[in-house]
């Protein structure tokens, strides 16, 4: 029998459990940071990039909502890690007053790769709505002037490894027709792309390696065994972690360092630390 006094426990208990996981979402999980490591083989790689560490960093959301300690301690320690090549995979900002501001005082701290350090822009780059880009103009820029080389639909190359970034699609820039344009039939590539509802366009026939992506935040709050609720991509399939695609193409999708509302459950922020291997 259920008494009254049973009925108020079991209440009081419940109350309690329930403001616990809301502290934690709220100011635990958002900056547990996870570095994660992983092989990344790539064919044709050239024999010196073996070994090869390459760091991803993904949606930093620099903006109100992600606290800029948290972003800065987390670049020391990929800058403790002195990885030879460092991506950024867009989002670099959250739509602020003052943007331009806060990026300047954030920039000069970003990690950089030992040989190279390549960046492309998200959607949340382009401000109110995806549609300004001036403002995607100006953060290139600013990331530019840090050390990282923007890719916008184009092609570089570093140490015999070719390095694909595209431009985003909810801003209606992504070209794949331009960014494949120069690359070489047999080489080894990456290729970088922020939205990864980008691999199911047409355009990918002639590439057969890595895409690293990020955008999803892993749908940031994710009930134990049940898929994320809430996930900005048209295929549902695309959450995090590493997915096959067809012509013997390569997902990886990074969780995010950031966030656009300080909560996260069962869904930790990432960076991603790849060791390059030979395929």
């Amino acid at each position: 029998m259920i008494t009254r006094r049973r009925f108020l426990k079991a209440s009081a208990a419940a109350t309690g459990l329930g403001a616990g996981l809301g502290i934690y979402a709220w100011r635990i999980e958002p900056h547990w940071l996870e570095f994660v490591e992983r092989p990344l083989p790539i064919s044709n790689l050239p024999k010196d990039l073996a070994g090869w560490r390459l760091a991803q960093l993904s949606d930093l959301h620099i903006g109100p909502q992600v606290d800029d300690h948290y972003l800065l301690r987390n670049f020391d320690r990929v800058k403790k890690l002195s990885p030879e090549l460092v991506v950024y995979t867009g989002d670099f900002t959250s739509r602020e007053a003052g943007l331009y501001d806060h990026a300047r005082r954030i920039f000069p701290h970003l990690p950089l790769g030992r040989h190279g350090t390549f960046g492309i822009l998200g959607n949340h780059d382009y401000g109110l709505g995806w549609s300004q880009p001036q403002v995607a103009f100006q953060i290139a820029s600013l990331a530019s002037g840090a050390g990282v080389r923007m890719l916008r639909n184009e092609l570089t190359e570093v140490s015999g490894l070719h390095i694909i970034g595209f431009d985003d699609l909810w801003a209606n820039h992504f070209d794949i027709t331009a960014g494949f344009r120069d690359l070489p039939s047999g080489a080894a590539a990456l290729t970088l792309s922020h939205n990864p509802d980008t691999v199911d366009l047409e355009g990918w026939e002639n590439y057969s390696g890595w895409i690293l992506a990020g955008h999803t935040h892993g749908g940031q709050c994710k009930p134990p065994f049940l898929p994320a609720p809430l996930l900005p991509v048209v295929n549902r399939r695309y959450t995090a972690g590493e997915f096959g695609l067809s012509g013997g193409r390569r997902l990886y999708i990074s969780r995010g360092l950031g966030h656009l509302l300080a909560v996260r459950f069962n869904v930790r922020p990432e960076i991603t630390v790849f060791r390059l291997e030979r395929a």
